[in-house]
């Protein structure tokens, strides 16, 4: 802002560094809304010893912690989402689909089918028939653990709730089911089934760490836009360029997908800038929150045991079941979330024997 003759000049933006601020904020906030729900281990686990802590124990959990996330950084990628390709789309242009996994963690020594863990991993906006599977394969667990920032206890009446998400989140992720053409997960997860368990902070939970660990969701968002903008500086990233061309293609709703789907690639990388070395209340914190459940409910004998959490939490909460509860890696299956396949062309050939049969008709009408 400067002054010249008692007349106030300001400086406003280019259009063009507004377009560009815009753009790197979209993709990232999209990503942290389709992966993440809004809505320490109290015990040691059953079968966990417990170990004396001498002094320097502290330090050495940090080191441990710390070594098991290099081991395991190569082991989750892709663990939790990935896109298919057509074989012939050799350089991964167009993604087919979106899949999540359900992966598998079991005890030494006992049978799998006797003894699992397993984490389902979500996106909140999907296809109805994603969440269709998911409400099936839910009826094979004694309980599945769930995320919602809510009161505890917590269950969300079919077909969703009536009132409008004012989270930030919720309202992105509200959006996107509209602009996507996809469902919301409250509007179609039956979370009035028995099995179905809260495993979430309460409201006022979730925002006493955020106070205490003076986190914000603006600090957030422009932490993640920072990371997408170094990204695209290193050519890691799709610039704004591919969310425009987006925005006026023919088919403005697959392309968007497909632009938003390869953001998820870099899912846990991303993850790791909100998360910093003190973890976050968004993912660690929460997680712990989530694994004091399982823990209870281990603890009543439960035996196959699912927890439904957005795909942005596993790589942490793997770690945790890893090296906290002592599981061991299991198999691996994907569900399709997104389908995003071209829609079948129309048959030209077929359309104009159509007219020609058509023309015949009323020729032998008129004959008639």
């Amino acid at each position: 802002m400067t002054q010249n003759n008692s007349v106030t000049i300001i400086r406003t933006p280019s259009l063009s560094f507004l377009r560009s601020f815009l753009c790197r904020l979209a993709l990232p906030a999209m990503l942290l809304a389709t992966s993440i729900g809004i809505g320490d281990l109290s015990a040691a686990p059953p079968w966990q010893e417990k170990k004396n802590q001498g002094e320097g124990a502290e330090e050495k959990v940090v080191q441990s912690q710390k070594r098991a996330k290099k081991e395991l950084s190569d082991l989750t990628k892709d663990r939790f989402l990935r896109l298919t390709y057509k074989k012939e789309d050799k350089k991964h242009t167009k993604p087919q689909s979106l899949e999540t996994a359900i992966v598998r963690y079991t005890k030494e020594g006992v049978a799998a089918d006797k003894f699992h863990v397993d984490l389902v991993g979500a996106v909140h906006v999907g296809d109805e028939a994603y969440y269709e599977k998911l409400n099936k394969k839910f009826t094979e667990y004694d309980v599945v653990l769930y995320e919602l920032v809510a009161p505890k206890g917590t269950r969300i009446p079919k077909g969703g709730r009536e009132e409008a998400n004012l989270h930030p989140i919720g309202a992105l992720q509200n959006g996107m089911k509209s602009v996507l053409d996809l469902k919301h997960q409250l509007n179609f997860i039956d979370y009035m089934a028995d099995n179905l368990v809260h495993a979430d902070m309460s409201p006022t939970e979730f925002n006493k760490s955020m106070a205490d660990r003076d986190e914000s969701f603006g600090k957030m968002m422009f932490r993640s836009m920072g990371h997408s903008m170094a990204k695209q500086a290193a050519g890691k990233s799709q610039s704004e360029v591919a969310l425009i061309m987006s925005l006026f293609s023919s088919n403005r709703t697959l392309s968007l997908k497909r632009t938003l789907s390869k953001e998820f690639e870099s899912l846990e990388s991303t993850m790791i800038v909100f998360e910093g070395e003190g973890g976050s209340t968004i993912i660690s914190e929460r997680n712990k929150k989530a694994l004091e459940e399982l823990t209870l409910q281990l603890k009543k004998g439960k035996t196959k045991i699912a927890i439904f959490y957005g795909a942005a939490h596993l790589p942490d909460m793997e770690e945790r079941l890893l090296n906290e509860f002592k599981l061991t890696l299991g198999t691996t299956e994907w569900v399709e979330a997104w389908d995003m396949r071209d829609p079948p062309k129309k048959e030209e050939g077929k359309k104009g024997s159509n007219k020609k049969s058509e023309k015949k008709e009323r020729l032998k009408l008129l004959e008639k």
